[in-house]
């Protein structure tokens, strides 16, 4: 397996691969696919962020990071997601590979946190915590444990306050 940046030639097999991996019922396309081409179309997605996992060939699973804003700084912090596998090649590696390069990829590039909200039992092993363990609010306070942050080198303690996505995140 192969993990790499992002083409143009991967956008179609990008979009496929959250549609699938999302899908909750047959026909409906799930809101993960398209939020991925608008932070694209929007300028939000960063370039060096947007990594896919390849397997004989084929773009099997993509994570991707975008702009986000923690209290008034816009260059402190990143939000992770969404991070998808096609279902046939999940359990199989691929999404733990992805994992570990963005956050190493966004440690290099100079972020001190990646946020991200979703399931604890599988984001803790990648470093995660609470947010608001590190004085991180959720855009939504129902959010709870679910709303994370993972600490880089550049991270310093007054890198804190309400967090704020990319506006692609707030129309879903």
């Amino acid at each position: 397996m192969l993990i790499r940046r992002e083409t143009a030639a991967d956008r179609t097999a990008i979009h496929a691969v959250h549609s699938a991996a999302f899908r909750r019922e047959e026909g409906v396309t799930p809101i993960e696919a398209p939020l991925v081409d608008e932070l694209r179309a929007e300028g939000d997605l960063i370039n060096a962020l947007s990594l896919v996992a390849v397997r004989d060939g084929n773009v099997v699973g993509h994570v991707c990071c975008s702009r986000a804003r923690l209290g008034d700084d816009t260059t402190a912090a990143v939000g992770l997601g969404p991070l998808g596998v096609r279902p046939e090649h999940q359990a199989a590696g691929a999404g733990s590979a992805l994992m570990h390069a963005v956050v190493a990829a966004a440690d290099a590039l100079g972020y001190g946190l990646v946020v991200l909200l979703g399931e604890p039992a599988y984001y803790s092993r990648f470093g995660f915590v609470t947010a608001s363990d590190l004085s991180i609010t959720a855009p939504d306070p129902q959010w709870g444990r679910y709303f994370q942050a993972r600490t880089l080198a550049a991270y310093e303690p007054t890198q804190a306050g309400a967090f704020e996505y990319a506006p692609a995140f707030s129309r879903i």
